[in-house]
């Protein structure tokens, strides 16, 4: 799993080159969907038993003068309101989707349209990840879109990539996709 973060911060230390700078990613999505498996795939960390996160998790990782902030922010319906206050100064958002749920899928599309209404989202590039597509029941990327209206977002690029943070299947895709973000947007 390395590979993913030695290719995204080599990238991203090319981009960036003043040791200040910093990437701030901040992964949102519902309760149960996968965010803080997958942040701990990112960073490496065995995955062990993992509880729903309370508040906030975040990993940062220093390389050759840069930093890769992550935000992972707990997706409890109470927790929600509060999402708005973490996202100045994002770079890219990440929203992970739990692909085998999808009776919840109407909720976290209603979310996600919210959250990229919010004046410090406007064009921000989005990654969605259609996680747990270890599970039989679930729903394959293009579905999710659709159920998402991913379609309707013109004001920014975004991206959905299946994927199982379990497994690590379509992580590194997902990180490819935010490092040609990256490099377009500094063009």
């Amino acid at each position: 799993m390395g590979e993913v973060q030695t290719g995204l911060l080599s990238v991203l230390r090319r981009l960036k080159g003043s040791p200040e700078q910093e990437l701030r990613i901040v992964l949102l999505g519902l309760d149960n969907a996968g965010k803080t498996t997958l942040l701990r795939r990112l960073a490496r960390e065995e995955l062990g038993t993992i509880t729903p996160t309370q508040g906030f998790n975040i990993k940062s990782v220093q390389s050759q003068g840069l930093r890769l902030s992550v935000w992972d922010i707990g997706g409890q319906r109470a927790v929600r309101p509060y999402w708005r206050q973490y996202l100045g100064s994002t770079d890219v958002l990440i929203y992970v989707i739990d692909s085998a749920d999808q009776k919840r899928f109407e909720e976290t599309g209603q979310e996600l349209a919210e959250l990229t209404e919010q004046e410090s989202l406007l064009g921000v590039p989005l990654l969605v990840f259609a996680n747990k597509q270890d599970l039989a029941t679930a729903a394959p990327a293009a579905e999710v879109a659709e159920g998402l209206s991913l379609h309707t977002y013109r004001d920014r690029e975004w991206q959905i990539q299946p994927c199982s943070a379990l497994s690590g299947e379509g992580v590194q895709d997902g990180m490819n996709w935010i490092s040609s973000q990256i490099i377009n947007r500094k063009k």
